[in-house]
């Protein structure tokens, strides 16, 4: 079998016996779409060679989420508060503008405008409010 969409279709049971045919042990996977879409993926790149090693090494750096949740220089972020708009200009190379103030983070113009600690990604909407507790 190397046509990935013959795959479409099969059972869970029958993809992890394909898995089987191929890779040995399959993942532990309940979902058969999820696993229909791996394994095509895999096939997919013995065929055609996958991800290079640059990428590979990149996917394997860590990644702080302090970056990660950084807006790049030039991003207008706005946010209504009591009523009132709030608008907050991400600075190239750190920092942002509020009301012609520059600040080290988000952090200090939420508490500026609510009074009281918040996570300021959070406040401003560019966070999941589960991912920041």
């Amino acid at each position: 079998m190397s046509d990935p969409h013959a795959l479409e279709g099969l059972s869970l049971e029958d993809l992890r016996a394909r898995w089987r045919e191929r890779y040995g042990a399959p993942p532990t996977l309940r979902s058969p779409e999820l696993l229909a879409h791996i394994l095509a993926w895999r096939i997919q790149a013995e065929r055609e060679g996958g991800l290079d090693a640059d990428l590979r090494r990149a996917l394997r750096r860590p990644v702080s989420v302090r970056a990660a949740a950084e807006p790049a220089g030039g991003t207008r972020i706005v946010r209504e508060w009591e009523g009132v708009a709030h608008e907050v200009i991400a600075i190239t190379g750190g920092g942002f503008l509020y009301r012609g103030d520059r600040y080290r983070s988000l952090s200090q113009i939420a508490r500026l405008i609510t009074g009281v600690r918040w996570n300021g990604p959070r406040f401003f909407g560019l966070r999941d409010p589960a991912d920041a507790k």
